[in-house]
């Protein structure tokens, strides 16, 4: 067995919702994650861990921004409603709590998105003296928008947005999550690790109690197939200072219910990954081994949960749609040392843009 594995960068967020077009169609506008990778409909029969042990039926899309970042995976389930919480979740509730979307000019994507009608912040500077605000979705979900620490190429959208850079994850105890984002995800750069009240979440709920505050990053674009496309991402682990009244996001629902649903990096050996993980005490929970088929992509995915239960996906690809409509699929090799693929290949996917 090859006893190396390669973590690649944010491939993409999870989104459970209602309704997949609808909200697509927001997204759209909103941050020009306007590419679809695939479409399908079909059960889930792997991850009836989290599903009440049941298979449910769902369908999902995989939407990318082309000026890089990570993509969404809105998903919605065709054979039960998509549950909310019966609680209103808040900020330092464990688990994904905000999704962070990278941009080329803070303050001007603030101004387009205001324009839209959206319930959207002031734009602030965070605690590293980077522009940033803060947005509610029409399904409650709230995203930050943030200075982007890299681009695969420039954004052509009226948003000036890119994709995914990333996510605000709370947590219960820091000093317990920091290693199994720093060394077993490798995020090993701290940008900053602050207590205080923080003005920049004045938005949010709960966003006027005293926090510890941790930003995560990795220094440089990562290696792998995608890497160059998804680029430098960042995770900000969030700790009420009092833990009272903090609870799970998802507590008592399904993965696959109303929110993050989970966070998804590529990966490249997956069978070392899989060793690494139950070392480091994190086991595989789901392992789709081989392959799995979603029709128009394949791969093999697997997840782990952090230390309070959230869930984290891997996906080593191997096949991808270039041209759905004649039949042309990138096939990529697994085992091999990672290298980012040519841009030009790249920006073949542009070719799927939903308009």
């Amino acid at each position: 067995m090859n006893h190396t594995f390669y973590i690649n960068g944010i491939q993409q967020i999870g989104i459970g919702v209602p309704e997949v077009q609808d909200i697509w169609t927001w997204y759209r506008k909103a941050f020009g994650l306007d590419v679809r990778i695939f479409e399908e409909a079909a059960p889930a029969p792997l991850m009836t861990r989290y599903t009440g042990g049941e298979v449910q039926h769902r369908t999902a899309t995989l939407a990318l921004n082309m000026a890089g970042g990570g993509g969404f995976e809105i998903w919605q389930f065709t054979s039960r409603p998509t549950v909310q919480a019966n609680f209103e979740p808040q900020l330092g509730d464990y688990g994904v709590f905000i999704c962070k979307i990278k941009s080329e000019d803070v303050r001007h994507t603030q101004r387009h998105l205001q324009q839209m009608g959206a319930k959207v912040s002031p734009a602030q500077q965070d605690p590293a003296g980077r522009w940033t605000c803060y947005v509610l979705d029409p399904n409650g979900n709230y995203f930050q928008i943030v200075e982007a620490r890299s681009w695969f190429s420039s954004s052509k959208h009226p948003s000036k947005c890119g994709g995914v850079a990333g996510a605000v994850i709370g947590v219960s105890d820091m000093e317990r999550s920091k290693p199994f984002y720093q060394d077993l995800l490798g995020f090993d750069q701290v940008d900053y690790d602050k207590e205080m009240v923080f003005s920049d979440f004045d938005f949010l709920p709960r966003g006027n109690a005293p926090f510890r505050r941790v930003l995560l990053a990795h220094p440089k674009v990562r290696e792998g197939y995608f890497a160059a496309l998804l680029g430098i991402t960042e995770i900000e682990l969030v700790a009420l200072s009092n833990q009272n009244g903090a609870r799970q996001i998802f507590e008592n629902r399904f993965w696959g219910d109303w929110g993050f649903i989970h966070l998804c990096f590529d990966v490249q050996g997956m069978d070392a990954l899989k060793l690494r993980c139950a070392e480091f005490g994190n086991p595989f929970t789901v392992d789709s081994d081989n392959s799995f088929d979603m029709g128009e992509a394949a791969g093999r995915f697997a997840y782990i949960e952090d230390p309070d239960g959230y869930w984290i996906e891997f996906v080593e690809t191997h096949k991808v749609p270039i041209l759905k409509k004649l039949g042309l699929y990138l096939r990529l090799k697994q085992g091999a040392k990672p290298k980012h693929l040519p841009k030009y290949m790249l920006k073949v996917l542009g070719l799927n843009r939903v308009k």
